[in-house]
């Protein structure tokens, strides 16, 4: 326990380590522009994440044709690769080797029921993680504890917390009566009484107070609290398999967004149980849901946007305003070589050049990233008026 009070120091380093696009207005966006297009996996993307280190930025992909694949945003290249015996369902970049052990590893969840954690300075797989007895889809980092906790979700209908410094499976959390589909776990929560470190010395974990979110194919999402081990919440109204949720943060904090086969966007209040808002414009199964980086109109939810977008197997990426059920704000088509969006993610770039040539480290462009159903992974940049 004294090991992992230690770790709470290095909260605020899961906070700003990944480049987070800042909030501006959705009116002010003139185009998305293909930056640049991997080619390469020749199934299902079903997953993407990001990082930069050692000035060098980085894309991670996870898809159907069994490998994890890492990419060279500034050279636009493929250059390393890692196989499981099955689909690839998710990956995630691990902050807490990174902060904690200097390394710069990627975990990656798999239809083999197995999650492995990959490092790339060695090129080698560090870590393996057994415990599910059906396939591994959804896969999260805590935002607590520097990342040291992972949660997923698998088609043996559970969800299970593990312990990354010790290789170890927590809690499992039983419940769903069907495949878990989607996961995330609830953002970094701020100690009002600086002088207090009370919230960090409560518990297994240190944790107090965060949850996790799951996704079903029982068609409900669950909200889990990490502490007791217990489930505290349940939405019900979706129709159809739940493929994505997301946590809100600041003001959003107590919200959840999710998508589903049945071609809706949904925005809950967890204090209330209740849906607040849906989104129906899709045409086909909605694959994945984010909270994006703008805001409506100029009005911000508190400190927070007010735009989410998704993307879906109709080939498309539409965004709308959470303050409003209207129709979408925006439509972004994908290339007809996608064949549907699977996964996406905001993402802020470096600059390459300035006006005179010379690369400029400071100046960073927002950008979205996705996945598609035929394996191309696409970056647009987000052009600004």
């Amino acid at each position: 326990i004294n090991e992992q009070k230690e770790d709470n120091r290095n909260d605020n380093l899961s906070i700003s380590s990944i480049n987070t696009p800042s909030i501006f207005n959705f009116k002010l966006v003139r185009s998305f522009k293909l930056l640049n297009a991997f080619t390469g996996h020749s199934n299902i993307v079903w997953s993407i994440d990001y990082s930069t280190f050692d000035g060098d930025q980085f894309i991670y992909s996870g898809s159907g044709d069994k490998t994890v694949r890492v990419w060279d945003v500034d050279n636009n290249k493929q250059i390393q690769s890692f196989g499981h015996s099955s689909f690839v369902l998710c990956v995630k970049f691990s902050l807490y080797r990174y902060y904690n052990h200097s390394r710069n590893v990627i975990c990656s969840s798999s239809y083999d029921n197995i999650i492995r954690f990959w490092d790339i300075n060695y090129n080698q797989l560090s870590q393996v993680f057994n415990g599910h007895t059906g396939g591994v889809i959804g896969i999260e980092f805590s935002s607590f504890n520097s990342g040291r906790y992972l949660c997923s979700g698998s088609f043996d209908k559970t969800v299970r917390l593990w312990d990354v410094e010790i290789s170890k499976s927590l809690y499992v959390f039983n419940g769903h009566e069907d495949i878990v589909w989607c996961i995330d776990m609830s953002p970094l929560q701020s100690n009002n009484n600086n002088n207090d470190n009370k919230i960090n010395d409560i518990g297994v974990i240190g944790g107090s107070g965060y949850t996790i979110c799951s996704g079903s194919f029982d068609r409900i999402i669950r909200i889990w609290d990490i502490e007791t081990n217990k489930q505290l919440i349940i939405f019900k109204g979706h129709e159809a398999y739940v493929n994505s949720v997301k946590y809100g943060s600041n003001e959003l904090l107590n919200t959840v967004l999710s998508g589903s086969y049945d071609k809706s966007v949904r925005l809950w209040d967890i204090r209330s149980g209740q849906q607040i808002q849906f989104f129906n414009g899709h045409t086909d199964r909605v694959c994945a849901v984010e909270y994006s980086p703008f805001v409506a109109n100029n009005i911000k939810v508190g400190s927070s946007s007010s735009v989410i977008c998704s993307g879906s197997l109709d080939n498309t990426i539409r965004f709308w305003d959470i303050r409003s059920n209207k129709n979408e704000l925006y439509v972004i088509e994908g290339d007809k070589e996608d064949n549907g969006i699977f996964c996406l993610k905001f993402i802020s770039l470096k600059k390459k050049e300035n006006n005179n040539g010379n690369t400029n480290n400071d100046i960073h462009n927002l950008n979205l990233c996705y996945g598609s159903s035929q394996g191309p992974i696409r970056i647009l940049e987000i052009s600004k008026n």
